[in-house]
């Protein structure tokens, strides 16, 4: 069964994930080191890892595999849950695929290389209603898709 995995550091969509889960029945774990208040309900799962460089990027590409989707804006987590098969999504709505997890890998490559050298390089922009309203629709759309891959699976097991 499909599970969402939440970077939830820092993550500005999580309420947004907690109710299109429950539209869907899917469950969520909420993966932080530290307490996050989440809502209280048998499908959302609050998990707290040890307080340590990546101990909840680990857990979460422990844990989610084919049929999930991670939430995460962290690319190197991003890379290691797409390497496992499991469905990425930024919370802009970008999915992080394999085709487009290579290129997000380079830029950030890129931009902290730039930034060893004493370049200073522009923050991100700031995260918008749009961007909000994208991520809801890319969400749906990929909760939608997944399913439908799962189900034909099921329904013909040989084929891919």
């Amino acid at each position: 069964m499909m599970r969402i995995f939440i970077d939830a550091d820092a993550c500005p969509v999580k309420d947004e994930v907690y109710r299109v889960a429950a539209r869907y029945g899917l469950s969520v774990a909420v993966v932080s080191n530290r307490m996050i208040a989440v809502p209280q309900s048998p499908v959302i799962e609050r998990v707290i890892v040890e307080a340590g460089p990546d101990c909840a990027d680990d857990w979460i590409a422990e844990h989610a595999g084919a049929g999930d989707v991670v939430i995460t804006s962290d690319i190197p987590l991003a890379s290691r849950c797409v390497a496992g098969k499991a469905d990425v999504l930024d919370p802009k709505g970008r999915h992080l695929d394999g085709d487009a997890i290579g290129m997000a890998l380079a830029m950030r490559d890129l931009m902290t290389d730039l930034r060893s050298a004493g370049v200073m390089t522009p923050g991100g922009p700031s995260f918008t209603k749009a961007d909000r309203s994208r991520f809801l629709s890319a969400l749906d759309t990929l909760i939608v898709r997944v399913r439908k891959q799962s189900l034909l699976k099921r329904l013909h097991p040989g084929r891919n």
